[in-house]
C-alpha cells in the first residue's frame, strides 16, 4: 500500500459523497495523508464538516476558486497552520446549464467565459497559490474527459475547456518542474456526479460506455482516487504533464 504520512494534501471540488474529489479524499486519507478540503460557499458548509467526520484529522474551508481574494486568504491559512503543502487535487469544473443544453453553436459568450474561468483558470490560480508551499516539492492533480478530445454530443463548451485545461497541465508541469512540482491530469470516464447530471443524455453515456469499453463496465469513484494516490506518491515521482485514462479502456476504442 502506498504511504503518504506525513504529507499535506488539499483537495477542491468536494460538493457531497458522489463528487470524484470525495473518492480521492478518502484514498489519500487511507494513505495516512493529511487532508484539507474545501467548498464552495456558506450554503455548502455543513455538508463538507459533516462529511469530513468520516475523514479523521481532515478540515475544511471555504474557498470560491472564481475569487483571487477567496484562494489567497485559504493558502494564508494553510501557511500557517501548516507551513507546507505536498498535494493539490484540482476538481473543478462548471458551464451554465443553457450553455451545455443547448447546440454547441449557440454556446453564449458569457458562457465561454465562464467554463473557461472556473474550470481552467482556476487551475493556474491555485498552482500559483500552492507553489511556494511545496518547498519539498509536490504533486498536482485535475480531473479531465475524453470529450477533450473528441467530440461528445452535448458535452459542449466543457469539452473545449477540458481541450484548455490539458494544454494548462502541460505549461504548468514545465515551468513547475524545477521546483520539483508535478503536474498531472486525470480522465475518468463517466460517472453520475453532481456535475455530471447537467449533462443531457448522461444515462446514454453511461450505457454506451459500458457496452464498448473493453472491461464492459463503467469506472468507479474509488479506482480514480487510487490513481490520484499513485500520481501523489513518490511511485510517479518522473511523471508529469501526463493524462492518464482511468475509463475501463474505453479510449483505446475505434468503434
Amino acid at each position: 500500500m502506498i504511504d503518504l504520512k506525513g504529507r499535506t494534501a488539499i483537495v477542491f471540488g468536494v460538493a457531497n459523497k458522489r463528487s470524484i474529489a470525495w473518492g480521492i479524499a478518502q484514498k489519500l486519507n487511507e494513505a495516512g495523508a493529511r487532508l484539507l478540503i474545501t467548498y464552495q460557499n456558506e450554503r455548502l458548509k455543513l455538508e463538507a464538516e459533516d462529511m469530513i467526520k468520516d475523514l479523521p484529522g481532515a478540515e475544511a474551508y471555504q474557498c470560491d476558486v472564481s475569487h483571487d481574494a477567496e484562494i489567497d486568504q485559504l493558502f494564508a491559512i494553510v501557511k500557517e497552520k501548516h507551513s507546507k503543502l505536498d498535494i493539490l487535487v484540482h476538481s473543478v469544473a462548471f458551464a451554465p446549464a443553457d450553455d451545455m443544453k443547448n447546440d454547441f453553436l449557440d454556446t453564449s459568450r458569457e458562457g465561454f467565459r465562464i467554463a473557461h474561468d472556473v474550470s481552467v483558470y482556476s487551475l493556474i490560480a491555485v498552482s500559483r497559490a500552492a507553489a511556494p508551499l511545496m518547498t519539498d516539492g509536490g504533486s498536482i492533480i485535475t480531473m479531465t474527459y475524453y470529450g477533450s478530445t473528441k467530440v461528445i454530443p452535448r458535452y459542449n463548451v466543457m469539452g473545449v475547456a477540458k481541450a484548455a485545461l490539458e494544454a494548462t497541465v502541460r505549461y504548468l508541469a514545465f515551468e513547475l518542474g524545477r521546483r520539483n512540482i508535478r503536474v498531472n491530469a486525470i480522465s475518468a470516464g463517466p460517472i453520475k456526479t453532481l456535475a455530471a447530471r447537467g449533462i443531457r443524455d448522461l444515462g446514454e453515456m453511461l450505457k454506451s460506455h459500458e457496452e464498448r469499453a473493453p472491461l464492459q463496465r463503467n469506472v468507479q469513484q474509488s479506482e480514480v482516487g487510487t490513481t490520484a494516490v499513485f500520481l501523489a506518491s513518490d511511485l510517479a515521482s518522473g511523471i508529469t504533464g501526463e493524462v492518464t485514462y482511468v475509463d475501463c479502456g474505453y479510449n483505446i476504442m475505434g468503434f
